[in-house]
């Protein structure tokens, strides 16, 4: 790796501010410049256009079929995969490497500069309307799609502030008020479990890291540090030790359970049943308890995260994607174009809220409709204005490293193994902090203390 990319890469992570709301061919050789692929010409293939896209949006399908109407000469063939953590990011690397990866694939910020690093990402800044579109997006996701220097990697699609979603009914029943500190929600689902053993709080997931660092992200853990030109690894931090910690406690104390995978038929099961209480997530998770515990309608309502001190206002941020470019396509203009118009079109946005339950990047998409009315699923609540409060109280300067997929990859590993009664959650944190470092130093790029 040479020595400009090195500085490009620790650029990016230095300079991104965080949330402030809240492809088909192979890997291409890096240019000796450290530009991306695809920067220098971006001119149209002419003539009919297939571009496969891979996503994990829920109902993407709708927002494609209509692009293809519209547009007749550049179809898109969409691939529904699981989360990009859930196996898809391993797959599209491999793919990568051996030349038969999308045109297009939906990545989240945390994973861009993964995929940056290996080169698998175009860069669409010289594609038509592309940097024209900045002042159509939330300032922030713009800077992360940048990656720190003058390209575009990607369009921003979504963001992932966090709120707690609750069973009205279940906590109505109990007495318990919606939990504004961590210590009331400890003591809600021993209240919880004391009339009925068999209700969990929530679940803590074996494989869901993405997950557990939104809850860093809420007391300002920060997985990596840079100063200067120096990035180092702050994986297992006093602020990091603390929440796990605290879910180390509800796990030895059985309030949580631990056998339930995220987004798993077993996990709606005990929506449906009412055996899981709780899921701390993102605004994007309104549709997946909508769509998958349809006989709790009307039983859910939404709270901000309990804060760790009492009265502070501090949320964390769950995913947010983009659509990006992936190097190899044969052609970049109509991938850059689709890229666009799905996330600005004002058509194409009311499906992917309505349908896949996504919070835009859009500036404009802030005052749809769905977006300012109740949802009739949460009981009429308008349950995006907490997530509008949210957005607004994540911290922006958490700093992502460069080889994310393997930190998750390091942490759900130690998480399954603590989960199964082998070590803690601290030591998982521990573990990844190593391999995290080790991780890095094998890429070439320099770790500091």
């Amino acid at each position: 790796m040479t020595q400009l990319w090195r500085r490009r890469t620790l650029a990016a992570l230095a300079v991104a501010p965080l949330v402030a709301l809240a492809a088909c061919g192979g890997a291409s050789t890096e240019p000796a410049d450290g530009a991306a692929p695809g920067s220098a010409d971006c001119a149209p293939t002419g003539g009919p256009v297939n571009l496969s896209f891979t996503s994990w949006v829920p109902g993407v399908e709708e927002a494609v079929t209509l692009w293809n109407q519209q547009n007749p000469d550049i179809q898109v063939k969409v691939n529904d995969v699981p989360a990009g953590n859930a196996g898809t990011y391993s797959n599209l690397f491999n793919q990568l490497k051996a030349g038969t990866a999308p045109d297009l694939s939906q990545v989240e910020y945390d994973s861009l500069s993964s995929f940056r690093l290996q080169n698998g990402l175009v860069d669409i800044a010289a594609c038509e309307g592309v940097t024209d579109a900045q002042a159509k997006f939330v300032d922030w996701t713009w800077s992360q799609v940048q990656l720190g220097d003058d390209g575009v990697y990607a369009v921003p699609q979504d963001t992932g502030p966090m709120a707690l979603y609750y069973r009205k009914d279940l906590f109505d029943a109990a007495g318990i008020a919606p939990p504004t500190t961590w210590d009331e929600y400890y003591q809600a689902a021993k209240t919880l479990a004391a009339a009925d053993p068999a209700v969990k709080i929530t679940h803590f997931p074996q494989q869901d890291a993405n997950w557990f660092t939104g809850l860093l992200w809420q007391n300002q853990a920060n997985l990596f540090d840079i100063s200067g030109d120096q990035l180092s690894v702050t994986v297992d931090s006093p602020e990091s030790r603390q929440v796990a910690e605290y879910w180390q406690k509800m796990i030895d104390e059985q309030l949580v359970a631990t056998n339930l995978q995220g987004f798993s038929p077993d996990l709606y099961a005990a929506w449906n049943s009412g055996t899981v209480a709780t899921w701390v997530s993102a605004a994007w998770g309104y549709s997946t308890i909508r769509d998958n515990a349809p006989d709790t309608s009307g039983k859910w309502a939404v709270a901000p995260m309990p804060q760790w001190t009492a009265g502070a206002k501090n949320a964390g941020n769950w995913g947010g994607s983009t659509t990006a470019v992936f190097a190899g396509t044969e052609h970049p203009a109509e991938a850059a174009k689709f890229a666009l118009w799905l996330n600005t079109d004002p058509a194409s946005l009311e499906i992917l809220n309505k349908e896949g339950g996504l919070y835009p990047a859009s500036s404009d998409a802030q005052s749809l409709p769905a977006l300012s009315t109740g949802v009739e699923y949460y009981g009429g609540e308008q349950i995006f204005d907490v997530f509008k409060a949210a957005s607004g109280e994540v911290d922006t300067d958490f700093t992502w490293g460069p080889t994310m997929t393997d930190t998750y990859r390091f942490l759900s590993d130690g998480f399954t193994a603590a989960l199964n009664g082998q070590g803690t959650l601290t030591d998982a944190l521990t573990a990844a902090q190593t391999q995290s470092v080790d991780s890095l130093k094998a890429q070439g790029i320099t770790v500091g203390g």
